[in-house]
């Protein structure tokens, strides 16, 4: 997620860290810098303008070049400025005083819409809300039968648009229908469209009209750069929308839309795709974002996660372990499955404070799923013993682990190696003591 510009921000955060004083001209040389590095990312070029323009006229205005920690100030003024141009504060969804409340999602075709719906949907019922969800797409079949898939994945009822010719017909249904089954808010996927006018978007006006959402939200690709927030402001201009759900944000796009969509349209971003899967849609907080693109971490929704993974999971026993040194084998791929809930491991790892600037010495195969499922199925070809004593395991042992999970003796060497030195973590903290020196990968 926005990498490159986390990369290139730390470097002239660097820099400027470097001089022992900051002179005006460090300050327009890193600002000129920081401008290049946000185009380059695809931010609006006035929101651009006005962000260099704010953090150089507050850098400058309350003496921070005299300070000891001028560096240090510095970022912080990017990071509360950044913050600003993301919209301050988190925006929740909207609910009516009396369910069902109706959610509507509109679009472009491609957009993700359909799949979003979905994840919308099973992350209200994480909140406590009873979704139903409402394929109102009549020009594609492909379209409802894909959301009743997923329905059936996710165990969450969907309404069909068959036998209703007109938008106000099926609102008034859906009503009905999430009345009889008590549920509290309609999830609404709408019309993809490849063009945005009042002609196209009027069966969307008689569904909102029939249905009074309390939210309208515009699903728009990451991956269209600018597009994005043209899209947004025609959509708006027909249909008030009310907010932004922005997908693929872990994909290779510069993503600079995240960063200039709200500031453009005045529309709070609520949501971010991060990635392929039913789970994978984070509320959007501008801080944690922010936070996140400096490379900063973002320990808050870490937290969040590996609460949300650890669901069910008899913490209390494994702390006892870790304290008495018994934890084995198994018990280390039940850790990394439980981590692997919380979402692709780079991810994961980049909420953690410091994770950009270590990014280069880990290598990629070892973040790679493919070597997780290799680690499982090598533990797996184990018996019992020789989980609980990795000691026992000499080279006839490593031979038969290897051919059993379809792996090499190496991979097996590569495994123990990597559990002692998470042992050796687990001792480290169960004594209270500073770990040094640890490998936990290569």
């Amino acid at each position: 997620m926005l990498e490159v510009l986390t990369d290139k921000l730390q470097g002239v955060f660097r820099k400027l860290g470097s001089h022992g004083t900051i002179t005006e001209k460090d300050l327009d040389e890193a600002m000129r810098e920081v401008r290049i590095a946000l185009l380059e990312a695809d931010v609006n070029f006035k929101v651009v303008r006005r962000f260099i323009a704010s953090v150089r006229e507050r850098a400058l205005g309350a003496d921070v070049l005299q300070s000891l920690t001028a560096a240090q100030q510095i970022i912080s003024i990017v990071n509360e400025e950044l913050i600003h141009i993301l919209g301050d504060s988190h925006a929740s969804v909207a609910m009516a005083p009396k369910p069902p409340s109706a959610i509507v999602l509109v679009g472009l075709k491609g957009s993700g819409k359909t799949t979003t719906a979905a994840k919308l949907a099973l992350h209200l019922r994480k909140g406590g809300a009873k979704p139903l969800l409402v394929a109102a797409d009549p020009h594609r079949v492909a379209a409802a039968e894909q959301l009743l898939a997923l329905g059936r994945q996710l165990s969450i009822p969907v309404f069909g648009h068959d036998g209703f010719s007109r938008a106000r017909e099926l609102a008034q249904a859906a009503l009905a229908e999430a009345r009889r089954l008590g549920a509290s808010v309609l999830v609404v996927d709408t019309t993809g469209y490849t063009q945005v006018s009042e002609e196209l978007l009027a069966d969307v006006a008689e569904l909102r009209d029939n249905l009074s959402p309390t939210e309208i939200l515009l699903v728009v690709d990451a991956m269209t750069g600018q597009e994005a927030v043209n899209v947004a402001e025609e959509f708006h201009r027909v249909l008030h929308i009310t907010g932004l759900i922005i997908t693929k944000m872990d994909g290779d796009a510069r993503g600079g839309a995240a960063l200039s969509i709200r500031a453009v349209t005045g529309l709070p971003v609520k949501f971010i795709g991060v990635g392929e899967k039913v789970d994978a849609l984070e509320p959007f907080h501008p801080d944690r974002f922010a936070s996140r693109i400096l490379g900063m971490g973002d320990v808050v929704s870490l937290a969040e996660k590996a609460r949300e993974a650890m669901e069910g999971v008899d913490v209390g026993e494994i702390e006892r372990k870790v304290r008495t040194q018994t934890l084995d084998l198994g018990d280390f791929v039940a850790q990394l499955q439980q981590v692997r809930k919380m979402g692709p491991l780079t991810q994961v790892l980049e909420m953690i404070p410091g994770f950009s600037s270590l990014r280069d010495q880990i290598r990629e195969e070892d973040l790679d799923e493919a070597q997780f499922r290799r680690m499982e199925a090598i533990v797996y070809s184990m018996t019992p013993e020789e989980r609980r004593n990795p000691a026992i395991i000499d080279g006839s042992r490593r031979r038969r682990i290897a051919r059993g999970s379809g792996t090499t003796p190496q991979d097996v060497n590569r495994l123990l190696n990597q559990w002692k030195e998470a042992k050796k973590l687990m001792q480290a903290m169960a004594g209270g003591r500073s770990p040094r020196g640890l490998r936990l990968f290569g």
